[in-house]
């Protein structure tokens, strides 16, 4: 099949040299402030099911985007034509929407003394010479491995391979301008099993900066196969209020609305159900949550935020109490509080563990739900209420006793984070939030049974309500 043609990409030092070109344009126009960020993405993903080709897509993508600050007033516009023409044409437009726009005593640039002067080497542009041909290949190699790994294993939705490589360059009217590259590179495989005329879904990824710290496909493709016929002959259970332990990968997740809700956004909004909660003690001693942005390689690390402030190690939460919120200038202006180099969000979020593995965990736990998918997205961020469709096992004495499905989980996010019982030490390190096992001691867990004598649906969805009705009385 051979190579793709491509048009040429931008390079760093083009792109920071078009940034420089809107900021002059802004400031002959008369502005207080502006800022600008151009980028190029290039990247190839190939599908295949079944072993025939699937899709083949490539990118290369490019843009540049302009803020401008005039009288307490923003405007901003962007272009995918890179020409200096276009980029002065959208730098116009940008300066006719700040007149139009209303007045904002928050709005500008970060502090110029935040400004990043130093920029370490984080490890992260891997460029993986990939062609189209390899990476059918390869996924191709991925969903056979899995096919193969058992016999119950009688479909697939395919194997992906992918790789990207984006550059970004940022700059604003303080003298700044900066600029890095970096790279992510796939393998996914989604696989279906069959026993007694039900199906399965379930898949297995790997992620990294860099291809030669990917897991080996055929290892991708039964990681897959074994997770999907796990599934089989899931149960509904009972409803009840048993201890839940969250799997890395959903684990993260469960943290993350914790994140959410201390984002300055959701506090100036007042709408967090963590609202004002710096010096709370909302987890128990033993959880920590570190921001770390400098580490090498990994996913969410960044040499200065989305303003150009220089990011740097932070710890969030120390002993389960809240240290401080994610801000933007903007957020901190509004909260009168001094950024924390967040806009953007937050970058390489790290819970360490307890010293204990899943299995310990498990041990534990003794009996209650293993959960490994959720489903559906109910979860209040203003009142921390939280009522999830949930996919696992159940675990009895310390063991995996069956699947289970159409399940409902119900809480609060306050109770449940202070009924943290322990943290495993199996970090996912495919996200911006590395974090293990995460064992809760009780929650309450709906089954099917809630539903009403006239209901005929039988399913987590009906019984959500329900769910969280039944929260309220058995806490």
């Amino acid at each position: 099949m051979g190579n793709i043609t491509k048009r040429e990409s931008l390079g760093r030092a083009e792109l920071e040299r078009l940034v420089t070109l809107a900021l002059d344009e802004a400031k002959q126009r008369g502005v207080d402030e502006a800022e600008a960020a151009a980028s190029q993405d290039t990247g190839l993903a190939a599908t295949a099911r079944l072993g025939e080709v699937e899709s083949i897509e490539y990118t290369n993508d490019r843009g540049i985007g302009i803020t401008v600050f005039k009288d307490s007033r923003k405007g901003n516009a962007s272009t995918s034509d890179m020409s200096p023409e276009a980029i002065r044409e959208a730098v116009a437009k940008a300066c006719t929407f700040a007149t139009l726009t209303a007045q904002d005593e928050y709005a500008g640039l970060a502090d110029a003394d935040l400004m990043c002067r130093d920029f370490p080497d984080l490890d992260l542009d891997h460029p993986w010479a990939l062609d189209a041909d390899a990476a059918i290949a390869m996924a191709i190699e991925a969903e056979a491995a899995g096919l193969q790994s058992d016999k119950r294993v009688s479909n697939s939705e395919g194997g992906t391979v992918s790789t990207n490589r984006g550059t970004r360059a940022y700059g604003n009217t303080h003298g700044f301008v900066g600029s890095y590259s970096k790279t992510s590179h796939s393998i996914t495989c989604v696989l279906l099993a069959e026993a007694d005329g039900v199906m399965q879904r379930d898949y297995h990824y790997t992620s990294t900066r860099s291809a030669e710290d990917l897991e080996a496909p055929a290892d991708v493709g039964r990681q897959a196969a074994a997770r999907t016929v796990g599934r089989l002959g899931a149960r509904k259970i009972e409803t009840t209020r048993a201890p839940v332990l969250y799997i890395p990968e959903v684990a993260r997740g469960f943290m993350g609305h914790a994140i959410r809700a201390i984002a300055g956004g959701a506090q100036y909004r007042r709408s967090s159900f963590l609202l004002d909660a710096v010096g709370e003690k909302l987890f128990p001693h033993f959880v920590n949550i570190q921001e770390r942005p400098h580490l090498a390689r990994a996913m969410a690390s960044v040499p200065y935020d989305a303003e150009g402030v220089a990011t740097y190690d932070r710890d969030i939460v120390v002993e389960g109490v809240l240290q401080g919120y994610l801000l933007s200038s903007y957020s901190a202006r509004r909260l009168g509080l001094t950024t924390t180099a967040n806009a953007g969000g937050a970058q390489n979020l790290i819970i360490p563990g307890g010293g204990k593995s899943q299995r310990e965990l498990l041990g534990e736990m003794g009996t209650g739900l293993i959960v490994r998918e959720l489903i559906g997205q109910g979860v209040n961020g203003v009142t921390g209420d939280y009522s999830r469709g949930a996919v696992g096992h159940w675990v009895e004495n310390g063991e995996i006793a069956f699947p289970v499905h159409e399940v409902t989980i119900a809480g609060n996010l306050r109770d449940l984070y202070q009924r943290i019982a322990a943290i495993g030490d199996d970090q996912d390190l495919r996200s911006g939030i590395r974090c293990g096992s995460i064992l809760v001691e009780e929650m309450t867990i709906a089954g099917a049974e809630l539903c009403s004598d006239t209901c005929s649906c039988v399913s987590w969805r009906c019984c959500s309500q329900a769910a969280a009705s039944l929260m309220i009385f058995s806490s």
